[in-house]
């Protein structure tokens, strides 16, 4: 572990010679960083779109890997009281997109937010609105989105054989998880602040569906036929300092038992909170079945 030593300038000597001296641990979360979660409403069939459950769900795995990381977690809408933002370092949205994004009626008052420079995470569904003024706002904070007519979000075997040298991506290994994996997604001109973090190459099943706003389109059939990579997650450093994190998963609620797949979003709540990830990244348990039940919504 390293220590940061600490020096009284004034008499030149080295505070850690003297009788008493405390050392401040470097890899030690800084105290105070706080993450704000906003859970969608219930959606999809039992199992799916748990945006509560999985926002709870991770909320308690940052705090046991990082400790001393303060969380919120408030589900069913974009929250009544605003004050749930005072403090925040970073803000993680997991619920339905497109048309009905709970950020979509509040794009105004989310704006002085991500002026701040607050971190700022979308999950599977939520990476999604409309092309326009609001895709230009989820440009601009998030650095890419789910355009319909241009994006697809089949389910398929995603193979991710090659990791990226990133923050985001410490302590994960290659992996292959079956997830609604989005891909062909609108980025920012020329990729610019844009580092993608999860890439694959999909299958030609991914294509097996007609023309639609979001299951294909010419473009992303070129895409693939032409064998380019498809990037599922990214990170994003904004102009003015802020951090944003669009993982295109989270389908499907079981995945967070997955190690990689929850320890790498972990991972980009904590660097987008510029929060320092460990060497080994965020190291948690694997959830328990009673962990993964917890909080699922009432669905029909």
């Amino acid at each position: 572990m390293r220590y940061m030593t600490i020096w009284i300038a004034a008499l030149g000597l080295c505070v850690s010679m003297l009788t008493g001296c405390a050392t401040v641990s470097a890899d030690s979360p800084p105290k105070g960083k706080k993450v704000v979660f906003i859970a969608g409403n219930p959606s999809h069939a039992k199992g799916d779109h748990e945006h509560r459950a999985g926002s709870m769900l991770l909320a308690k795995k940052l705090e046991e890997g990082l400790p001393g990381v303060e969380t919120e977690v408030t589900w069913y809408g974009y929250p009544k009281d605003s004050s749930i933002f005072d403090g925040a370092d970073a803000i993680v949205i997991y619920c339905d997109g497109g048309k009905g994004h709970l950020l979509n009626r509040h794009i105004e008052e989310f704006q002085p937010i991500m002026d701040k420079g607050v971190g700022l995470v979308c999950i599977h569904y939520a990476v999604e609105t409309t092309k326009g003024e609001k895709g230009d706002k989820f440009l601009e904070w998030l650095g890419g989105y789910f355009e319909p007519h241009w994006s697809v979000n089949p389910h398929w075997d995603a193979n991710f054989s090659a990791l990226p040298n990133h923050t985001i991506t410490s302590g994960i290994v290659p992996f292959v998880i079956n997830d609604e994996w989005y891909f062909h997604m609108r980025f920012v001109p020329k990729m610019e602040g844009v580092t993608p973090i999860l890439t694959a190459l999909a299958p030609e099943s991914t294509m097996s569906r007609g023309d639609g706003a979001h299951s294909g389109n010419p473009h992303v059939r070129k895409a693939v036929a032409n064998g380019e990579p498809q990037h599922t997650a990214w990170a994003y450093e904004r102009e003015n300092g802020g951090r944003s994190f669009g993982f295109t998963g989270g389908h499907r609620h079981r995945n967070w038992k997955d190690d990689n797949f929850r320890t790498l979003v972990l991972n980009a709540i904590a660097w987008t909170a510029k929060i320092q990830v460990p060497e080994g990244g965020v190291a948690t348990a694997t959830p328990t079945d009673e962990e993964m039940k917890a909080n699922m919504d009432k669905k029909r």
